[in-house]
């Protein structure tokens, strides 16, 4: 059976990372995976084990990059800086579904909105959102990772993207993580329609 789409944006603090990990960890029957997607920028080394190419990314150059986006063979790019580019082939989708796999894509929200759109029915999106700007501010602060200012600019940025979520087929208040765990797992469910399962 053909696999679904299944899309999860949010704001940088909100839980979406967790839960999804979650999901992918405690819950084989979902068949979830994350789509690879394809980057102009080379292969890194992370702990002394390098990046291959089909594996955590389709390694591209900008000229090839370009030359797919001319042919139409995107669901969503994004130019980050000049020559970096990150995107989702169509065709490792595609690839993926026909295989029975529940694509994953853990994406910002216009990208999201995006391949909502390409996938329709097909495809189910989740925006998962803090409770509200005061405890994102307070999350932020206690990872301890982020200056003052970088914070300011994460909240500006997630009042942005929260405006997007009526967009989404779902929001996800994440107020407290299991109940937001649970939530997410039993909307997966029913649109897999696995719901039978315990």
């Amino acid at each position: 059976m053909r696999g679904k789409c299944l899309i999860f944006s949010a704001p940088s603090g909100s839980g979406k990372s967790t839960i999804v990990k979650w999901l992918m960890d405690e819950h084989p029957e979902l068949r979830m995976a994350f789509s690879i997607s394809a980057t102009s920028r080379c292969p890194r080394c992370n702990n002394g084990i390098m990046e291959q190419d089909g594996v955590e990314y389709f390694f591209l150059t900008p000229e090839q990059f370009r030359s797919k986006i001319d042919a139409g063979e995107f669901l969503e790019y994004e130019e980050v800086y000049k020559d970096r580019f990150y995107g989702t082939l169509r065709s490792q989708v595609d690839c993926q579904l026909e295989k029975g796999i529940n694509v994953v894509f853990d994406i910002d929200v216009k990208g999201g909105i995006n391949i909502k759109h390409q996938f329709g029915e097909n495809a189910m999106s989740l925006f998962i959102q803090p409770p509200s700007i005061d405890e994102l501010r307070s999350r932020l602060e206690g990872r301890g990772s982020d200056s003052a200012d970088q914070i300011q600019t994460r909240l500006d940025k997630a009042e942005y993207e929260m405006t997007f979520a009526p967009q989404f087929d779902h929001v996800v208040v994440n107020d407290n993580l299991e109940e937001a765990k649970a939530e997410t797992l039993k909307l997966i469910r029913n649109f897999l329609n696995l719901w039978q399962q315990s």
